[in-house]
């Protein structure tokens, strides 16, 4: 039966995707988890909160350069605590600005609003810093494209990148109230883009978020003002992009690897099965002695499935032989018979009325003991069947010394020599009952057409080394040396005048063999022994 091979991807295709797939995992999750944005997110706020700090210790020692006996005293006093308080080793108290920012947990305020008109002037101080705080302020941007606002204590802007909104009012943005407060703050906003904001080159503008870091500044517990820093942080795409001809270099290397990676996986995998197709197409075709193990399997899976193929191929190698040997043997032994039934036959329709009732009895008697004899071969040819394909649990146990005893009482009512030897009380064998019943039969039945009807047979047993042995001695005229080899071989026997069909040791030993155990032929100095050796068991 021909079977169609559907078009089915081959092994290289499948290991070649499974590793694209594998290698663009990490990527995936990059994207999905939004770890690298994050992580650009933060270092953009740790970027602004280095030059926040910058700009407020500026600011800050400027101011108390400039300002007047008193002035500090009239400032408003830090309204929320800023820092760690300080260690048995450090007693000053240390200010950390430590970046926060996480897009997994963030949350996205709306843009920010514009500056509104201020309620008062700028602290007096603070304007006097404007002039020389403005160029270092401009230069910064210049460099960072950071947006840079400086206020007062009230939220007054004196200083800006953007001139037109420096003495409005930022004291209604959520940044600097809480700076103002005396804590610093980040937060992340939404930015409106335009589509003419976009750019592949743009550093800061095709981005819809912006950074907000606002930090106060404070001296002794007072607020005298704020510095609030916002910028765009480079988005993945932006990142990626600037890095395109390493990554692409990158990106080239990996997929050799993988190629590489497939060809060699799909070479261990796909050259061994294309040898164990081909090995299966020879058995399949009945060319079982080509069969032989691979030469280099490269895998334990390939390996075992090679050797399980050749033994499979031996298997079937030699149930072809037993099948062939055994349907010559049958072809022989029912030619004798058969030739026999029709020549006698023939004899009885071409001359049955010339011949005398003598002569019809004769050839009748013939036909009958041919048919027995027919008879005889069936039944023994379906009992070696049954012990061919006997296959036991493994559990299987009973009491050799019982049945042996059992068989010789049973073999001595009929009239048979049936003798017992040395046999321990219980003697328990890896066998069913009914199959050493069958073992045990056959070997007496051999020695009586041997031996003849006054044959007499020994039965004994003992165990050696966790086996059960049970020993079948007859006193006949035993086993020639030419014989020797073929005794077990099926349909060989030297009593075919006496019913013999050469079946019942092949049978014996057959059964004994399912189990285990093994039935041998033992030199002995007169008649025979046959030993049946099985594996001893608790029964």
């Amino acid at each position: 039966m021909a079977f169609r091979l559907r078009r089915l991807p081959g092994i290289r295709s499948l290991l070649l995707a499974t590793y694209l797939t594998v290698l663009l995992l990490p990527v995936a999750g990059i994207g999905i988890l939004r770890l690298y944005e994050s992580a650009l997110i933060r270092q953009t706020e740790s970027e602004l909160l280095a030059q926040a700090a910058v700009l407020s210790a500026a600011y800050r020692s400027a101011w108390l350069e400039r300002a007047p006996a008193g002035a500090l005293a009239a400032m408003p006093r830090a309204e929320v605590p800023w820092g760690g308080p300080p260690t048995y080793d450090a007693p000053e108290r240390w200010n950390p600005l430590l970046a926060k920012l996480d897009l997994a947990d963030a949350h996205i305020l709306p843009p920010a609003a514009d500056p509104v008109a201020a309620g008062r002037a700028a602290e007096a101080v603070a304007s006097q810093l404007a002039p020389l705080l403005a160029p270092i302020v401009v230069d910064v941007r210049r460099m960072t494209l950071a947006g840079i606002r400086i206020v007062d204590a009230w939220g007054v802007i004196v200083v800006s990148t953007a001139a037109k909104d420096v003495n409005l009012s930022l004291v209604k943005q959520e940044e600097v109230a809480h700076a103002l407060r005396g804590a610093p703050v980040a937060q992340l906003r939404e930015r409106i883009v335009t589509p003419a904001d976009y750019g592949w080159e743009s550093l800061s503008r095709n981005t819809d978020r912006r950074v907000f870091v606002a930090v106060p500044v404070l001296e002794g517990g007072r607020v005298l003002g704020a510095v609030l820093v916002s910028r765009t942080p480079r988005n993945l795409t932006q990142t990626l992009y600037s890095k395109r001809f390493a990554l692409l270099q990158l990106v080239l290397v990996l997929i050799a690897a993988v190629v590489a990676l497939a060809w060699f996986a799909g070479h261990a995998v796909v050259r061994p099965t294309r040898q164990l197709a081909a090995m299966a197409r020879r058995v399949a075709r009945g060319d079982v002695h080509a069969v032989d193990p691979l030469p280099m399997p490269i895998t334990r899976e390939a390996q075992s499935l090679s050797e399980s193929i050749v033994t499979m191929a031996r298997t079937l190698e030699a149930r072809a032989d037993y099948v062939r040997e055994l349907a010559l043997g049958i072809s022989h032994e029912f030619k004798t018979p058969l030739t026999g039934i029709r020549g006698s036959a023939e004899l009885l329709r071409d001359h049955l009325d010339e011949m005398s009732a003598e002569e019809k009895s004769r050839f009748l008697s013939n036909i009958l003991a041919d048919t027995e004899r027919l008879e005889r071969l069936v039944r023994r040819i379906l009992e070696l069947a049954r012990a061919d394909s006997l296959t036991p649990r493994g559990d299987e146990s009973c009491d050799i010394a019982q049945a042996v005893r059992e068989m010789a009482e049973e073999q001595r009512r009929k009239g048979h020599r049936v003798g017992l030897g040395e046999m321990p009380a219980a003697l328990s064998g890896a066998i069913d009952r009914a199959s050493f019943d069958i073992v045990l039969s056959n070997l007496l039945e051999n020695a009586r057409q041997h031996g003849g009807a006054g044959v007499s047979v020994t039965l004994s047993g003992h165990v050696v080394d966790g086996e059960a042995i049970v020993d079948v001695a007859d006193g006949g005229i035993g086993v020639s040396s030419g014989n020797v080899r073929r005794i077990f071989d099926r349909f060989f026997t030297t009593a075919r005048d006496s019913g013999g069909t050469g079946l019942g040791l092949a049978i014996a030993r057959q059964r004994v063999k399912a189990f285990g155990g093994d039935l041998a032929l033992r030199p002995t100095d007169s008649g025979a022994l046959f030993q049946v050796r099985l594996k001893s068991t608790s029964c």
